[in-house]
This record gives structure tokens, sequence and C-alpha cells, in this order.
């Protein structure tokens, strides 16, 4: 077999093999394979696609480039959860704890931000003395012993992917649909769940901007999932507006505090219990969709899930004393946007938003950017709100970096209307 005729049966648009794809992959992880070759590949399945058993084929040849994780020996049921991306984007800190106090056990690795979306990892280091490095012996003991343990994504987790990426990303075929779905696929199999849940972001602040894109990556990350034995299930959420009133890493961290405890805004609620009870219908803990969906909104109201986040950032070094009080690490210095007429928030655009925020030092332009944990925004007024001219729309947290761009991204984003919108958080789900 060569790499000349695995091209060539791509660029007919026949189907390539299981064979094929991990004679590529590994040679191409190894150095074996040039990026002249490599790239003739990646921009003949740009053109020709993929099928659903090739995509799998793809993403199982890359999470075998590197560790996999074993969950077997750990009790009981193991699930992940992965969200596209998205601005304000906080649902993980909700979900993880959640399932953890429904007897469900997450284990994730996350990584970190680049661009108007946030990291995970990047926002739970916002947290004083926390360790987002942990060895898989000790991950998988906090997994075991207090059912959910968020850490960061170890550099041996499907290195194929990474390298891949990067050689996308200068040959314009990163827009590939089976290549985006078996990139992210192959690092949640490496995870060892049993269930996964996606999060599926669409809309102004998303990678997928329209819904059938999204469902199409979604069905095709399901599918993918199924066929590597794992049950599924991707939910579409909106991004046309920032999720909850804070972005920023600290703010962030605030917010799934005060939602964990019960004073947390709709679309969190909505968004997070809606995933949770997804996950719980999967491990059969409950028959019917409403009644799981309600049990988490009981959790929610009554701070049930709470301890098991406190517990989990405790495990990770964390100080989590400082969880009751995040608002008072937030940047010193604060200006507020105020509105220049009166009418309902029609839009507040999700995007401007992110870059906002990027802007002000909450984000990564390039890799080896600093981050600074305590700035941010808050905004008052959200999409069907009504404003009069004077209010204040929100408020920024700052050091002074990035002001002056990140208010002209702001007044940009909020567009006003005569008529109430109404907001659906969540748009389809696929299984």
């Amino acid at each position: 077999m060569t790499m000349i005729e695995i091209i060539e049966t791509k660029k007919q648009g026949k189907p390539l093999s299981e064979e094929m794809i991990r004679f590529f992959i590994q040679g191409y992880t190894k150095g074996d394979i040039p990026d002249y070759q490599a790239s003739a590949l990646l921009m003949a399945i740009y053109f020709q696609g993929m099928t659903d058993e090739e995509s799998t084929f793809l993403a199982l040849a890359m999470r075998d480039s590197g560790d996999v994780l074993d969950l077997s020996d750990i009790e009981g049921i193991k699930v992940d959860k992965h969200s596209t991306g998205g601005v304000g984007d906080k649902i993980s800190f909700i979900v993880g704890p959640m399932v953890a106090h429904f007897g469900l056990k997450l284990a994730k690795m996350s990584g970190r931000g680049l661009g108007h979306t946030g990291g995970t990892i990047d926002k739970l280091e916002s947290i004083k003395g926390l360790n987002i490095e942990q060895t898989k012996e000790v991950f998988k003991k906090q997994v075991s012993d207090h059912h959910v343990s968020i850490i960061g994504q170890s550099g041996d987790i499907a290195p194929a992917d990474k390298k891949l990426y990067a050689l996308r990303d200068v040959t314009a075929t990163v827009n590939s649909m089976p290549l985006i779905a078996s990139s992210i696929m192959s690092k949640k199999l490496a995870s060892g769940a049993d269930i996964i849940v996606l999060d599926v972001k669409v809309g102004d602040g998303a990678f997928m901007k329209t819904t059938e894109d999204a469902k199409t990556l979604a069905r095709l990350m399901v599918e993918i999932g199924k066929l590597a034995n794992k049950k599924m299930i991707a939910v579409l959420t909106n991004m046309d507006e920032p999720l909850g009133h804070y972005v920023g890493n600290a703010h962030e961290i605030h917010e799934a505090v005060q939602t964990l405890l019960g004073k947390g805004p709709e679309d969190i609620n909505h968004i997070a219990s809606t995933l949770v009870a997804h996950l719980l219908m999967q491990s059969n803990l409950y028959q019917d969709f409403d009644i799981a969906y309600d049990a988490c909104r009981h959790a929610l109201s009554k701070g049930l899930a709470f301890p098991y986040f406190k517990r989990m950032i405790e495990d990770q070094g964390g100080e989590s004393d400082v969880l009751m009080n995040m608002s008072e690490y937030f940047a010193t210095e604060s200006v507020q946007l105020k509105a220049k007429a009166s009418g309902y928030i029609h839009q507040i655009e999700a995007l401007k938003v992110g870059q906002a925020a990027m802007l002000l030092g909450a984000g990564r332009q390039k890799k080896e950017d600093q981050i600074d944990y305590y700035v941010g925004i808050e905004l008052h007024k959200k999409v069907g709100d009504y404003v009069k001219a004077g209010d204040d729309l929100l408020t920024i947290y700052h050091h002074q970096k990035g002001l002056s761009d990140a208010l002209k991204l702001l007044e940009e984003a909020y567009h006003l209307s005569e008529e109430v919108k109404d907001v659906q958080y969540i748009i389809d789900t696929v299984q």
C-alpha cells in the first residue's frame, strides 16, 4: 500500500478502507508521510467527503495514535460532555456536579481557549491554587471517589489529530464536516466514557452559524460515537447571544457557582438541565424525559449539586472558600455601556462580545498569549428585555488593555427593536 494509491482512491470518490486510513494516520504521525502527500489527501477528502464509516475509522485511528483512558475499573456509569464552543459557556461546571449528584461519574479532559471562545481550563485556573494537571491515577481516583473531575487534556491524547489539524489550518481544509467530526470525536473516544452528550452550539457566536450545518455535524458525531459502541446524544443550543450574564474566566466561575446555588439565569438552568436529563435517560436512571428534567431543575434550585463542585475544586488543590466571593476578584476598574435609545433588545451579537472579552485579555489571540483571569463583561440586559435610553446595558471589568476597541465592539453588538423577540434556548436534538 502506498500514499499515492490512497490519494487516488479518495480523488475518485471511493471510500477508504480502515487499513488505508490507519496506514495514513500512523505514517503521518511518525513523520514517514510528508506534508505534501497528507495535504493532497486532505484536499481530496474536502471535495469528495467521507462516509460515516470512514469518519469513524479516522476518529478511531487518531484516538489510537496516543493514550486511551481506560475507566473500566471505575464502578458505575461514566459520562462525558463536549461543547463545540461559544461565548459565556460555563455549562460543564454545572453539568459535572449535577450528574455526580445523580450518581453518574463525569470524567472530562478539556482544553484552553483560543480566539473569541473561552477555554474550560482557563476558567478553572482563575480559582486560586487549583491545578488542572493531574496524573491519570489521581484523575481516576477523583472520578471514582467523588464522581466528577475536570482536568487539562494531556498532550498524549490523540497526537495525530493535533498534527493533522495544524496542517488543515494552513491548507484551507478546516471546514470539512468529516474532518471536524472525526477530530472532535477522536479526543472524546479517548476519554473512556460510556455515554457522551454533545452540546452543539449554533448561531452568531458559534463555529456552526446555521442550524442545518450544526445538525449535520451533530448527526455525524453521534453516528461516529455509535459506531464506536458509545451511547450518544447531541443537543443543538442557541449561541446567537452570550450564555448567561457573564463572560470572562473568574466571571464565569462566579456565575456557575451562583447557578449551582440555585441563583442562575434561565438559559443556563434550562440548557444544563436538558443535557443532564438526556444523560439520565441514556443511563436508564429515568424512563421519562420530563420527569428527569424536573428532577434536574429541582436539584439546581435546592443547591444539591454544589457540594460536588466544591469537592472537585478541593481535590485539585483549589481554595474552595473563594467560590462564594469570586466577584471580589474581578478587575477593580470598570465602565458601563449605556443604551442610546429605548426599545426591546433584539440581538446581542455573541461573536462581538467574545471578541471584546478577548481584547480585554480574557482570551487569546495567539496560543502564547497570557490570560488575564479577572477581566470580563457583565451583561445587565439580554435579548427580550426592555431598556430605556441611558440604562446600563453592561459593565466592563478591565485593566485598561483593549478597552477602547472592546467598547466599540460592544456598542455594535446590541440591536434594539420595537417588538419583543422570543428566545429559543434548545433548537433541536439528535440521537
